[in-house]
């Protein structure tokens, strides 16, 4: 979380998350709780199939969306980004807030 932007969500709020894999690639996604999330993905069960093998995970992201359809439309307008636009959202030089539905 490496942003001042960052906001953690309220119970039961989307938030979208970004994780970097040991291997450096880096997986955006969305959840109404990220902690719980990144267990998942780490111990394989209920994770991305992306991320099986790709550990250790550090979440480098985490932005309080709201509902799950706000949430899902930025996770996609974040997917669309290369790499180097990631790694400003990351650090800050990107506001997530230019990436938010009108």
């Amino acid at each position: 979380m490496a942003t001042p932007s960052n906001k953690r969500a309220a119970a039961g709020e989307y938030s979208l998350y970004v994780v970097r894999c040991a291997d450096g690639s880096l997986y955006t996604g969305i959840a109404t709780d990220v902690e719980r999330r990144l267990r998942e993905h780490e111990s394989g069960g209920r994770g991305a199939k992306f991320l099986r093998g790709k550990g250790p995970l550090r979440l480098e992201f985490e932005f309080s969306l709201g509902d799950r359809s706000t949430a899902s439309r930025v996770e996609f307008r974040v997917k669309q980004l290369d790499r180097a636009q990631k790694e400003q959202l990351i650090n800050g030089q990107l506001p997530l807030q230019r990436l938010l539905p009108d």
